[in-house]
């Protein structure tokens, strides 16, 4: 009687349909791959057991006879029974696949990246199973887009691959048992929609946040004979803490210098290396990160990193990135403590404009990271990583984010009010993008930003409730555009230091009443006369007594000796408050 009832129950459950993939070998990967696609080398030959795997991806309705609760329609997407489940993790994939085993009593789990890739190609070599390209007649808006397209996620529209299994290229990208090589990431497959065409190829790797969802992500399952589950576990190691001298008080400015230096080895170096973040270590080094790409709004982009010690900057190496997803906004703060945190924003596809807010802690100087956290995991505007947060008095962090994609979109302020843990956006806009922000004497907080100028100035805007409101009016200085990102800090010393661009470049202001005014305004050259590259949208530039750097994303840290390290997209600056002084 028990036999029959769980058969009836069975039949009641929206169940996906299961194909028989055949035991065989095939050859995973591609052969001389371009510099993004890296990961797909070498080339070679797999043998894979026969298994069991769903005809579609999960379906809202299979999901949902699992979490009744799941919400369709994010973004306008996904609404149908029959359109492919999105907004579900990694955790959530799996969660189903123990719920899934546990009503049939089977073994359920996700698709290794071996079996996913075998099962795609059916038998075949080229880059789709459909032959060297994939027919247009199929594609779900393969472009990328900056404002997504609406189109159906309904499972099983097109014709299925030879073995018949139904949207492996493309509809919606399908979580993988894998982790990403020796990364903290899972791997996913098949590409989605509002994706170009080349990441829907049979052997692309791309991979997501183990806690990442969004409207490009979905999955399938595989029924095996036994139970399959891929764990690993991290170590830290603990640092010996450096001790910073902190140098005499005569003016220092030493000779600028190249920190974007080419890499060695395999690390992916593109031709635009830009947006860069700076913090000091406990290991008495400077630690500089920053993203480099063919393109601002391309999943190929990668955030590399390089260090500054023994008075040298080492070749860029690979820091951080989440394969086939674009990586704008990088920033770093190290608390006083010594912890050190990396925020970075993290895209479902390749434009910046829809970003998750991720965050990683090292409590060793930077030699190891912690694993992703999303601590505002939706793909969103308003989280456009700025370089510059800062802690508050009484313990806040403020991180600064541009609030929109376009130059007058202003910047939002994110606030984590319990030492990173959790974080709340404020609602509010600070007038003009890539805002710098300083809390002054009575607690309120003041910011200068790019755009939203106001009577032909750059805007200041100024909030007494730790952000929820701001006031905005003109500053004195004129405001900066395309390619230039200024810097507002507070030093050691006390005075707020402003670093803009005015007609003859780059200069820096002090002002030691709370920006009230700024009797003091210097361009950043010490006279001599020099020919420097810039970088990124800046290119070669003559610094002499009457010019400074044009333009360039500027990011600073002021280390616990005194000295003043301000970064622009290429070149390193150093000089302490006397010679601003002098």
């Amino acid at each position: 009687m028990l036999t029959v009832l769980l058969a009836l129950a069975l039949q009641a459950l929206p169940l996906p349909r299961m194909v028989d993939i055949p035991a065989g070998t095939f050859w995973m990967g591609t052969d001389n791959p371009s510099m993004e696609d890296w990961d797909e080398a070498p080339r070679r030959e797999v043998k894979v057991d026969a298994f069991r795997m769903s005809a579609t991806e999960i379906t809202n309705a299979q999901y949902e006879a699992f979490d009744p609760t799941h919400k369709r329609g994010e973004q306008g997407f996904s609404t149908g029974d029959d359109e492919a489940v999105i907004m579900v993790s990694w955790d959530d994939a799996m969660a189903y696949c123990r719920w899934l085993s546990e009503q049939t009593g089977k073994h359920y789990r996700l698709p290794t990246e071996e079996e996913w890739e075998y099962a795609c190609r059916a038998g075949t070599t080229t880059d789709y199973n459909t032959g060297d390209t994939f027919p247009e007649s199929q594609w779900k808006v393969q472009k990328n887009t900056r404002d997504k397209e609406l189109i159906s996620l309904q499972v099983a529209q097109f014709e299925p691959n030879a073995w018949g299994l139904y949207d492996m290229h493309g509809n919606v990208e399908e979580w993988c048992a894998d982790y990403y090589g020796d990364t903290e990431f899972r791997v996913v497959r098949g590409g989605s929609h509002n994706t170009p065409v080349r990441y829907l190829r049979s052997a692309n790797r791309s991979a997501s946040v183990q806690s990442d969802r969004s409207v490009l992500l979905g999955f399938r399952v595989v029924e095996s004979p036994s139970a399959l589950w891929h764990t690993r576990d991290g170590a830290l190691r603990s640092g010996t803490p450096y001790r910073w001298k902190r140098i005499r008080r005569k003016p220092v400015f030493l000779e600028p210098i190249p920190y974007v230096l080419e890499p060695t080895g395999h690390t992916p170096f593109y031709a635009h290396n830009h947006q860069p973040a700076l913090t000091w270590t406990q290991h008495g080094e400077l630690l500089a990160i920053w993203f480099s790409t063919d393109a601002e709004a391309g999943r190929e982009m990668v955030v590399l990193k390089s260090l500054f010690k023994n008075g040298q900057w080492t070749p860029a190496e690979l820091f951080y990135k989440v394969p086939d997803r674009n990586m704008t906004g990088s920033a770093l703060l190290t608390l006083e403590d010594g912890r050190m945190f990396h925020l970075q924003g993290i895209g479902d596809a390749g434009e910046w404009k829809d970003l998750a807010l991720g965050l990683r802690e090292s409590t060793d100087g930077g030699w190891h990271w912690s694993s992703t956290e999303l601590i505002e995991p939706e793909h969103r505007v308003r989280h456009q990583v700025i370089a510059g947060p800062i802690v508050t008095k009484d313990g806040r962090i403020l991180l600064c984010c541009d609030a929109g994609p376009d130059g007058e979109a202003g910047t939002s302020l994110h606030v984590s009010k319990d030492g990173g843990q959790t974080w709340e956006d404020t609602g509010s806009t600070i007038a003009g993008i890539h805002a710098g922000i300083v809390e002054r004497k009575d607690g309120s907080l003041m910011a200068f930003g790019r755009g939203n100028a106001i009577d032909g100035h750059m805007p200041c805007s100024i909030s007494y409730d730790g952000g929820y409101t701001w006031t905005y009016s003109a500053t004195e200085f004129p405001p900066i555009g395309s390619g230039q990102r200024l810097v507002l800090k507070r030093l050691q010393e006390g005075p707020i230091m402003l670093c803009s661009f005015g007609e003859n470049g780059l200069f820096v202001a002090l002002s030691y009443d709370e920006g009230a005014t700024w009797p003091v305004k210097k361009l950043l050259t010490d006279g001599k006369t020099r020919v420097l590259d810039g970088g990124a949208w800046t290119g070669t530039f003559t610094m002499d007594a009457t010019h400074a750097e044009p333009k360039g994303y500027l990011a600073c840290t002021q280390s616990p000796d005194g000295m003043i390290h301000l970064l622009s997209s290429r070149v390193h600056y150093r000089f302490n408050l006397r010679w601003i002084e002098k």
